[in-house]
């Protein structure tokens, strides 16, 4: 590739690299957040939920504005609006001050992500296709393991309010590089969007989805207190009415033949259709680790902060690692044999850590494993994203882009509904059994287990440095490990089911074959 193009690529992967450690860093110093702004627990709930909700509904729409206007342009305002709204996070002085920022930031992401990607497949062809999608795929897998490491040392040494404040140093490069090595990319026979009615309907029910999924382990299904249903069940029939309501919104103007925000053909083509099939199941496993093993490790296992990030750098360093040989293995390999290698190193990874986790297990055979899964991911992640887009046609990379970025965001929502509460409905009942084997009393063995699963585990770190509460703390941490065990296993099945997802990928899908002398 030429120096103007791995200008641009950089340009890219820094771009989507800033959405994706700013979620990280955050989610690690989040207690020093709590506790330095006196906030509430619904507070801690509503920082993350604010930010996905704004995210995962904008994301269809963004991504065909991007084609309309301009991806390069969706992308500076994106990144301005991003930038502006970190300021204001690091200034914030109560939580309502912060969580608008965080609402704020989710736009800004939800402009960011789709249009780096787009811009991406409209950019590179050819065998230079399979260098930028490992570059962006590291800048994802990457960030997300770099993250917390830099979360625990900013929350630890430094202050919270660098958490957000880091995103400006890194924005500023990236503006330059948008300003001086990306190109504009457009879809140029699209016309003026008109499809209000489509972008109302999928906004509002890819919130709501968002919402009930995220949300239903903090509201529950059913409140006990007033005895009527929470909001949870009425936000997922919403969400649900709504996207179907979308659908058939869309197919109607398409087939009257007006703009439309999505253009559901995009499903006849095959490669889009299993390969998006493939990045909801992929994401629905990917997040059991993610989700499970920072709480194990901090919260039984006797980690900090700092320590818990500095473990899992080890999957950063897999997966930049994978990116570096992806070339030279791309020339053995089809995109889709890419594809599945790096999902299988992914279940294999997660599957050994749902065997080998204990409260004794040691640093390195975790470190170890890490290290396979990031290398997984390296092989896997960005290249699945590639073949998933390789046939759409480039004028409809952006709500292609948008699309599947959906789709992921609703296989992660996913996984925090389903392994989430897997994971602390385990952990609870664990928890209660061995307490009673132990001999506590009731009363106790119903405090001790509120306590333990109202919050996810942390809590069994206090009853360890307790002097005389070591019986106590063993029961919880044994039940912690039984539940965490139980849940890695479910998503190394889910990234299994993803490998076999891939088999319907249609083997012609190659963009390797089809050369292309300008990225030479």
């Amino acid at each position: 590739m030429t120096r103007a193009r791995w200008a641009a690529l950089l340009t890219l992967g820094f771009g989507v690299s800033i959405v994706i450690m700013d979620a990280t860093i955050v989610n690690v110093a989040l207690p020093v957040v709590l506790d330095d702004l006196h906030l509430t627990a619904s507070d801690a709930q509503w920082l993350n939920a604010s930010y996905s909700l704004v995210f995962g509904a904008l994301l269809m729409t963004v991504g065909r504005i991007g084609d309309l206007h301009g991806r390069r342009r969706v992308f500076g305002l994106g990144l301005v609006i991003f930038m502006a709204a970190s300021v204001v996070a690091g200034f914030s002085q109560n939580g309502a001050m912060l969580i608008g920022a965080r609402f704020v930031q989710g736009l800004g992401a939800a402009m960011i992500v789709p249009s780096t990607l787009s811009t991406l497949n409209a950019m590179f062809h050819g065998r230079a296709r399979a260098i930028a999608f490992a570059v962006w795929g590291s800048a994802i897998g990457g960030m997300a393991a770099i993250g917390p490491l830099v979360g625990g040392w900013l929350a630890t040494d430094v202050s919270w309010r660098w958490a957000f404040w880091l995103n400006l140093p890194v924005g500023l490069l990236v503006l330059v590089g948008i300003v001086r090595s990306l190109p504009e990319t457009r879809d140029a026979s699209a016309t003026t969007l008109r499809d209000w009615g489509g972008v109302a309907l999928s906004a509002l029910g890819m919130g709501a989805l968002v919402f009930a999924l995220l949300e239903s382990e903090w509201y529950g299904w059913w409140r006990q207190d007033t005895g009527s249903l929470s909001p949870v069940p009425l936000a997922l029939v919403v969400g649900l009415v709504l996207m179907i309501a979308f659908v058939q919104l869309e197919r109607s103007r398409g087939a009257a033949g007006k703009d439309v925000l999505v253009d559901l053909g995009l499903f006849r083509i095959r490669s889009f259709r299993t390969g998006a099939i493939a990045a909801l199941i992929v994401s629905f496993g990917e997040f059991g680790l993610l989700f499970t093993l920072p709480l194990l490790l901090q919260g039984t296992l006797g980690y900090s902060a700092l320590g818990t990030g500095a473990v899992i750098l080890v999957l950063a360093i897999g997966t930049f690692l994978a990116s570096g040989v992806l070339p030279q293995v791309s020339r053995h390999l089809t995109q889709r044999g890419v594809v599945r290698t790096g999902l299988v190193l992914e279940a294999l990874a997660v599957g050994g850590l749902a065997l080998s986790l204990s409260l004794s297990v040691s640093t390195w055979v975790i470190a170890a494993l890490l290290f396979v899964y990031g290398f997984g991911v390296g092989f896997a992640t960005a290249q699945l994203t590639s073949l998933l887009l390789a046939d759409v046609p480039v004028d409809e990379s952006g709500q292609a882009s948008g699309l599947q970025s959906s789709v992921r965001q609703l296989g992660s929502a996913l996984g925090v509904a389903l392994l989430g509460g897997f994971l602390i409905g385990r952990l609870a009942s664990a928890t209660r059994a061995n307490l009673l084997a132990i001999g506590l009393p009731s009363q106790a063995v119903a405090g001790i287990t509120s306590a333990v699963k109202d919050s996810a585990g942390v809590a069994i770190a206090g009853f360890q440095a307790q002097p005389g509460q070591q019986a106590i703390a063993h029961a919880a941490g044994q039940a912690m490990v039984h539940a965490s065990r139980l849940t890695t296993g479910l998503a190394a099945i889910a990234l299994l089911v993803g490998v076999v997802a891939t088999l319907a990928l249609p083997r012609g899908t190659d963009p390797h074959a089809h050369q292309d002398a300008a990225d030479s």
